[in-house]
């Protein structure tokens, strides 16, 4: 067995010993939700981001090396994968509510959430292929919150949060001069602001699926307000036509294919202020025309915010596959690519502020087989916590993306880093 396959080996051992544990903590994975509403208090509970000391790095299982691609960006968000090698990061952040109550303030301010938004995307060019990016453009400014990102047919879509755009590209371009074309509109803001719209092609290149996260944590500003919200859309890029492809996800981030499939999977951020176990966020392989729950109910629960409402469609709502830990703020989701294509998916937790401790602040993976999960999620990617006891972390990862050779691209915004994981030889 050579070392390659070995190495995967023994993560897939560790991923199935772990498993029934993890099933019954309530901090790491659960099935669905053991504890009641309101059985803890709400919490706002931020960390503090000190930085990534010199010489210090995130943590890899045995077998894998965490490479710094690219650091001193302005908080780093998504990344997109070019077909020559070159990588597109989006640079925005969080804009500041001035009605905030002071301790969400000041919380947002030490964990770097909100403050000033670059608002561009940035070309990182590793030539010469050391898995250091030693070369890096600003592609476009002058963007809106710019997130997701794709791909297709010599244009790049990014979704700001206000709509998505588009412009002429060809790969190996350092800089876009050109005036963006329009697609479609979105509604902008949100709860804890929920503004990033994330993008993903249909394998033919001929949809592309928008998330959109909802207005509010649960419907409390009426559903009025969360039309074309806590979904994911469908756009026909030849013509513009959009359609409802699921709802009530109310956030939905991370989107990708599960390899050989035609079953998208998101990871879903569910609500807030029912206490520290409840409601767990999620990985679904979406059902086009489903309902997922919010913000009537989660994992098939009546929320008690909403009692007695919408009660027929608690027969009808889809439940989540894979719970990956309350408040842990699950935003990003990759299958892996390479030799082992289609065993693991790469979920990004950015890390609680509604819990009492900490949660996520890791990449998860979760094993798969024939387009389904076979086991629980179990940490990947480790080591952003600095010190729990003081709430201080280093950095906080966001999005992932896998490329074709099985290296994992890992943004870590609040560390205004990109690392690389790849496997050792």
């Amino acid at each position: 067995m050579n070392k390659i396959v070995f190495a995967h080996a023994c993560l897939v051992a560790t991923l199935f010993a772990g498993a029934a544990q993890a099933q019954r903590d309530p901090q790491v994975v659960g099935l669905q939700p053991q504890a009641e509403p309101y059985a803890t208090r709400s919490v706002v509970n931020h960390p503090r981001t000190i930085g990534w000391p010199e010489g210090r790095k995130p943590v890899a299982p045995r077998g894998y090396e965490v490479v710094k691609f690219a650091s001193g960006l302005e908080y780093p968000r998504q990344a997109l994968l070019l077909p020559n090698g070159d990588v597109l990061v989006a640079e925005a952040r969080t804009k500041p509510k001035l009605d905030a109550e002071p301790e969400v303030q000041r919380g947002q301010a030490l964990s770097k959430t909100t403050g000033f938004s670059a608002n561009r995307i940035t070309l990182l060019r590793d030539a010469n292929r050391d898995g250091i990016a030693e070369q890096r453009f600003v592609l476009r400014e002058g963007l809106n919150q710019p997130f997701g990102m794709q791909y297709a047919n010599g244009r790049l879509y990014i979704a700001n949060t206000d709509g998505v755009v588009s412009f002429p590209y060809q790969p190996g371009q350092t800089q876009i001069t050109a005036a963006p074309a329009p697609l479609i509109s979105l509604p902008a803001g949100g709860y804890n602001n929920h503004w990033t719209r994330n993008l993903l092609l249909s394998p033919d290149a001929r949809i592309l699926y928008v998330s959109v996260g909802s207005a509010s944590n649960v419907g409390e500003h009426g559903m009025d307000e969360e039309k074309r919200r806590a979904a994911i859309l469908a756009v026909e890029l030849a013509t513009g036509r959009e359609r409802l492809y699921a709802s009530g996800l109310r956030n939905p981030v991370g989107m990708a294919w599960a390899p050989s499939t035609n079953t998208l999977w998101t990871a879903v951020n569910e609500r807030d202020e029912l206490g520290d176990d409840i409601s767990p966020d999620y990985l679904v392989g979406v059902r086009e025309g489903g309902f997922y729950g919010w913000p009537y109910s989660y994992y098939g629960k009546q929320d008690p915010r909403h009692p007695n409402e919408k009660r027929d469609m608690l027969a009808t709502t889809l439940m989540p596959d894979v719970a990956v830990g309350p408040h842990a703020a699950a935003l990003g989701l990759a299958f892996n690519k390479g030799p082992d294509a289609g065993k693991t998916a790469f979920v990004a937790r950015h890390g609680s502020w509604n819990r009492s401790s900490f949660i996520g602040y890791d990449v998860l993976v979760v094993p798969f087989a024939n387009g389904r999960p076979t086991g629980a999620p179990q940490p990947f990617l480790t080591g952003f916590v600095a010190d729990k006891n003081k709430g201080d972390v280093y950095g906080r990862p966001v999005s992932v993306q896998a490329r074709e050779d099985g290296a994992i691209f890992v943004v870590d915004d609040a560390g205004d880093t990109v690392w690389m994981v790849r496997r050792t030889s």
